[in-house]
């Protein structure tokens, strides 16, 4: 498993109206803890990797034991998750899956479902986002059979890479893992949601912001 953190010093852009960057660097926190908190109880990974610049997210992954891939400046997640790709590949993985960090919802057992989901080489496995257009998991074997296009439209970029490839592919639909928070719409859905046990939510909770 794969996980691609960013500079949190500058995240959540889209939240910017909304809430100052230190407020969105510290939702960006509570949704890292959250996912780190699903990811501990995952029984069908090997591997746990998190590439990333930013030293706390390092930090906490050789905490909990999780192998590292320091990045010296990052271009793009694409570019970011496709480095990490050739380097687990180069150690012998032969299947990878990249999670974001802003899925506050997911449970292990979401992340065994897709993990499990593989059918053989080459293949993919893709979880989209609430909208159908964004990818917010995706499982390759080998972790190289195509490149990454996180960003718009990348649910059906990735799709027609599968199918250029000749890979086997399947699309799960899961309501933690698709919805992810990156504008207000999202954080009213999250809200709306039974997430009142993560850090996000107390988060948000203590904050005040769209708890009314």
């Amino acid at each position: 498993m794969l996980i691609p953190v960013k500079d949190l010093k500058c995240a959540k852009q889209r939240l910017a109206p909304h809430l100052t960057q230190q407020e969105r660097t510290a939702l960006a926190e509570a949704m890292f803890e959250d996912v780190c908190a699903a990811v501990a109880g995952v029984h069908a990974a090997d591997r746990i990797y998190l590439v990333s610049n930013w030293e706390p997210a390092i930090d906490q992954a050789r905490t909990r034991g999780w192998e590292t891939i320091p990045e010296r400046e990052q271009q793009s997640e694409s570019a970011s998750v496709d480095f990490a790709s050739r380097l687990c590949a180069e150690q012998g993985v032969t299947s990878l899956l990249r999670l974001p960090i802003d899925i506050p919802l997911v449970e292990a057992s979401d992340i065994d479902e897709v993990l499990q989901g593989v059918s053989g080489i080459p293949s993919t496995v893709l979880v989209p986002s609430r909208s159908g257009t964004g990818t917010n998991a995706l499982l390759r074997s080998p972790p190289t059979l195509f490149a990454s296009h996180f960003g718009p439209d990348s649910f059906h970029k990735h799709v027609e890479e599968a199918r250029r490839s000749g890979a086997a592919c399947r699309v799960l639909r899961n309501p933690r893992i698709e919805l992810d928070i990156d504008d207000l719409a999202d954080v009213q859905a999250f809200i709306s949601t039974a997430g009142k046990a993560t850090a996000t939510y107390r988060w948000l909770e203590r904050l005040g912001f769209g708890l009314t």
